[in-house]
C-alpha cells in the first residue's frame, strides 16, 4: 500500500467554497491502494478555522476515528504549527515512503523543513495540485491561481527543495470537470450512500461555479493529484526545470526552463490520457467510503 499524509485545504460545507478537497479525502479514504496516515489542515480556500472545523465535520460523517488530523499555521508568517510537527514525525517514523499530497498552501510543508532541515530528504515523493504556465481562462474570464500564490515564500521552498515531485497544475485539471453526465451518475444511484452525501454537499458548489463560468458544472482539481498517486498511468509525465523567482510565485506562475541543468526538475502533467477511466476510477473508489448515519 501507498503511506500516504494529506495536506488540504478542505470547505466542504462551507457555502459558495470549493468541495475537491472534500472529494479527495472521500478518495483517499475509499481506495484500497492507499495507507492514509493522517490529514493535515492548511489555509487557502479559507481561514484555517473554517477549514479545520469543516475537515472535522467531515471527519465525523464519515465516521473516521482511526486517522489523525491536525490543525496547521493560520498564515504564512507563523509556519511551525501542530501540523508541521505531525509530518515530521512521520516522514522520522517511515523514512523515504511516505507520500504527501498537498492541495492548499504549502505553509505546513515549509513548517515542516523549518523544524526539520532534512524533512525533504526523508520524504518518497511530493504530489501537488497548483502552479500555472500561462493565464488560466475559463469561457473567456480568468481565474488566478489560489494556492501557490497563497504561501509564496512556502511554495519557492518547496518547488526548489530537491523533493521529488509533481504538481497538477490548473490547466490539466480543467481536463476533470465534474459536469452533468458526473451528477446524473450520482442521482441514478440514489441508494449507493457516499454518492447520495456527494450530491448533498456538492450540489451547492455546483450550481455557484456554472453561474460564474457558465460551464456545465465545475473542476475536481484537487482529485486529479489523489489520482495521480494510485494511477500515474492515467497521465504523460512531463518533467521540466523550474525557475521561478519568489515574485513569478506571488501569482502560482511556474516559468519553465528547457536546460534541465538550471532550476529544479518538477514533473507538470499535461494530459489525463484516459479522462473516461479517470472517472470510473473515482466514482468506484467512492462506492467504498462509509457514511455514518446522520
Amino acid at each position: 500500500m501507498i503511506k500516504v499524509l494529506y495536506d488540504c485545504d478542505n470547505t466542504m460545507g462551507i457555502p459558495n467554497k470549493d468541495v475537491d478537497d472534500g472529494l479527495t479525502l472521500m478518495y483517499l479514504i475509499g481506495n484500497n491502494l492507499i495507507d492514509l496516515l493522517g490529514v493535515t489542515t492548511t489555509f487557502g480556500n479559507s481561514h484555517i478555522e473554517d477549514v479545520f472545523q469543516a475537515t472535522t465535520k467531515l471527519f465525523n460523517d464519515l465516521n473516521i476515528t482511526n486517522i489523525p488530523l491536525k490543525k496547521g499555521a493560520g498564515k504564512g508568517s507563523d509556519r511551525k504549527s501542530e501540523a508541521a510537527a505531525f509530518l515530521v514525525d512521520m516522514v522520522n517514523q517511515y523514512p523515504n515512503e511516505i507520500t504527501i499530497l498537498a492541495t492548499g498552501s504549502l505553509t505546513n510543508l515549509y513548517g515542516a523543513y523549518c523544524l526539520d532541515p532534512h524533512f525533504y530528504d526523508k520524504v518518497k515523493e511530493i504530489v501537488l495540485m497548483g502552479g500555472l504556465t500561462k493565464p488560466l481562462i475559463i469561457n473567456g474570464k480568468n481565474l488566478d491561481e489560489l494556492n501557490f500564490s497563497v504561501d509564496h515564500e512556502a511554495s519557492y521552498n518547496v518547488l526548489h527543495s530537491g523533493a521529488t515531485i509533481t504538481t497538477m497544475t490548473g490547466h490539466i485539471c480543467l481536463q476533470a470537470e465534474f459536469g452533468k453526465t458526473e451528477y446524473e451518475r450520482l442521482m441514478e444511484n440514489k441508494d449507493i450512500a457516499c454518492y447520495s452525501y456527494i450530491k448533498k454537499h456538492s450540489y451547492a458548489w455546483y450550481e455557484h461555479f456554472k453561474e460564474l463560468f457558465a460551464t456545465e458544472g465545475f473542476f475536481n482539481w484537487d482529485i486529479v493529484s489523489g489520482v495521480y498517486i494510485t494511477n500515474p498511468e492515467l497521465f504523460d509525465n512531463n518533467y521540466t526545470s523550474i525557475i521561478s523567482s519568489d515574485e513569478d510565485l506571488k501569482k502560482g506562475f511556474l516559468k519553465t526552463e528547457d536546460d534541465h541543468d538550471k532550476g529544479s526538475i518538477v514533473n507538470i502533467p499535461t494530459e489525463i490520457l484516459d479522462i473516461g477511466l479517470f472517472n470510473e476510477i473515482i466514482f468506484e473508489t467512492w462506492k467504498n467510503v462509509k457514511i455514518k448515519r446522520m
